[in-house]
């Protein structure tokens, strides 16, 4: 998996790379040369019938990559010396959780039940992370499937489908613990539940 840092850093930033048309240059061939991505992720990406889309999908499969994508993706943009020089500076900017701190969840919220305020902004922070997380939550692959046809070109919409489907699925069982426990077996960023406590 990805270092949780740069994989923050690149949701953090998906809008503003989207706009940058990464995927329509030499950046998916140099990372299909160099194994990261496979000649089906490739064709996957140029399937996509916008410039913005293309480069949606390709930030979409870079953090399922392994440990070393960030990296290669950074040396991929050669033609974006202003791109990888404004995540190189983040990346230095940007603080990690200490070693060994854990985040708990307060023993009072545990069995309340998540405001869709706060589904609505975790769905915008989860990314291509929430069909995990949902997996997770107990929805299973047809009711997955169906989010992503309703919201085709919207992550968010994806995840948020998903989250109010839990919660209707559940009722009183849809509690904070719940969610809580996905999070942590889908091992997401540390700031993402950071969040929740806040």
């Amino acid at each position: 998996m990805m270092d949780p840092k740069h994989r923050d850093l690149l949701k953090k930033l998906r809008l503003e790379l989207c706009l940058q048309a990464l995927a329509d240059g030499l950046v998916p061939h140099y990372l299909l040369q160099e194994g990261l991505i496979t000649c089906d992720q490739l064709e996957e990406i140029n399937s996509q019938v916008t410039s913005q889309r293309r480069t949606m999908k390709l930030l979409d499969i870079l953090p399922t990559r392994g440990p070393k994508a960030f990296e290669i993706f950074l040396d991929s943009l050669t033609e974006f010396p202003w791109v990888r020089e404004n995540l190189v500076q983040l990346c230095k900017e940007s603080h990690r959780m200490p070693v060994g701190k854990t985040l708990e969840l307060p023993d009072s919220v545990q069995e309340s039940c998540p405001s869709d305020k706060l589904l609505n902004i975790l769905a915008g922070k989860l990314g291509s992370e929430w069909e995990q997380v949902l997996g997770y939550l107990g929805l299973d692959h047809v009711e997955l499937y169906r989010c992503k046809m309703q919201h085709p070109y919207s992550l968010h919409g994806q995840a948020m489908e998903g989250l109010v489907k839990w919660k209707q699925h559940m009722g009183r069982k849809a509690t904070m613990q719940c969610l809580w426990k996905a999070l942590q077996d889908a091992e997401v960023d540390p700031s993402i539940m950071q969040y929740i406590l806040q």
